[in-house]
């Protein structure tokens, strides 16, 4: 599946629930101020690495990164360009652009560069809206 523009309503095929869960996983532990993303994008492993059991933030995050993690590349892809839509750094018109530099910047990282991103779930959300999905 690929991240183009759709049809004449120039929407994104991409599907807009899975973006939803994204935004969804985002807010959980992006609003908490305890949070453990560090600000160069890294996960903190240390629940995973001691064998504890994840507390509710931690669930939160790790389903947020497997929900990355189980979209294909192209998918990935898209939603960094999406994320990076959503906070202004292209405007709509420049989607092609967005996706192309996407791609080239692609690596098996998405979900713990996407988890570093503050206010990544607003980003997302305008990303969407700008491809004519209306807020939920």
């Amino acid at each position: 599946m690929g991240c183009r523009r759709a049809g004449v309503n120039g929407m994104i095929d991409l599907n807009p629930e899975n973006v939803r869960f994204v935004i969804q996983k985002a807010r959980e532990f992006q609003t908490d101020e305890g949070s453990d993303i560090v600000e160069t994008g890294e996960v903190n492993e240390l629940a995973a690495a001691e064998r504890m059991p994840l507390d509710e933030e931690h669930l939160s995050q790790h389903e947020f990164t497997a929900a990355i993690r189980d979209l294909e590349p192209d998918q990935q892809i898209c939603m960094v360009a999406l994320m990076w839509l959503g906070r202004g750094d292209y405007d709509i018109d420049d989607w092609e652009t967005a996706l192309e530099e996407a791609r080239a910047a692609y690596n098996a990282r998405s979900a713990e560069y996407l988890i570093g991103t503050p206010l990544l779930a607003e980003y997302l959300e305008e990303g969407l809206q700008l491809h004519g999905y209306e807020p939920e």
